[in-house]
């Protein structure tokens, strides 16, 4: 499996990553949530690698909007359904996987 980095295209530390592989020459497969989300396998995979704290994208409009700090919620459920929520980037290879601008993240993730 190749790397991938799932994002959107208007958020500025998803097109970081993306600068941060293109310019060390390393092929990825970008997926736009705005477009496709992720799927059920693909999110119990970063899950596994990071848990659930770092999922969601709690300083988000979204999240806000969605009052979802004044909620008990099932984290995988709200992400399958609203996929806007995650935080972004996720740079995910295999079993690995960094989310948020974390550049000491990816390149570790490059010299494994």
């Amino acid at each position: 499996m190749g790397l991938q980095i799932f994002g959107t295209r208007k958020c500025p530390d998803t097109r970081k990553a993306e600068r941060f592989f293109r310019d060390r020459g390393v092929a990825y497969q970008f997926i736009d949530l705005a477009e496709k989300g992720i799927s059920l396998g693909e999110l119990a995979s970063v899950k596994a690698a990071v848990g659930d704290a770092t999922l969601v994208d709690t300083e988000g409009k979204r999240f806000r909007d969605r009052g979802l700090a004044y909620q008990d919620y099932d984290v995988v459920a709200e992400l399958l359904a609203d996929p806007l929520l995650l935080r972004t980037p996720i740079v995910r290879d295999g079993r690995k996987a960094v989310i948020g601008d974390d550049p000491a993240g990816w390149k570790r993730m490059l010299e494994a």
